[in-house]
């Protein structure tokens, strides 16, 4: 079974109605529901975090914690909190890519799907890409 790693900017689009790559993502979604086998959706504890963070700060409470609940119970979502070795490591590509504006999520992100061997992530941020992953859908927010 492959996995794919969800990003938080996938998660945002997927949910607000208002983002500009809602439809793609909703598309994209219904694509990938259909397969057979579901692929492995992996995520962590600090795209939750933005993804929160992002809804919260928009007046949307209720929608930052149903989306919280739901990547923290899915059986589909491989949800992973992140540790200090982790963190360490994501610190050190950080420092490493000073010509890049990613941002320490990204460095989690990019670390974790390294550490895990996934080369695909559900992901609008170009930040992927310049990183060596796939990315899909294709389109850029960030």
């Amino acid at each position: 079974m492959n996995s794919i790693f969800i990003d938080t900017g996938f998660l945002i689009a997927l949910e607000a109605e208002d983002d500009s790559q809602h439809q793609t993502a909703v598309s994209h979604w219904r694509e990938i529901t259909k397969s057979k086998p579901l692929p492995r959706l992996i995520t962590t504890s600090f795209i939750l975090s933005e993804v929160a963070t992002f809804f919260n700060s928009r007046g949307r409470h209720a929608k930052a914690v149903e989306i919280g609940e739901r990547l923290l119970n899915s059986r589909s979502v491989r949800f992973l909190f992140i540790e200090k070795e982790t963190i360490h490591k994501a610190w050190r590509y950080f420092v490493r890519h000073e010509d890049k504006t990613y941002s320490l999520a990204d460095c989690v992100s990019f670390v974790v799907m390294e550490d895990l061997g996934l080369r695909e992530a559900l992901a609008f941020d170009r930040h992927f890409a310049q990183a060596g992953f796939a990315r899909t859908p294709l389109g850029e927010k960030a």
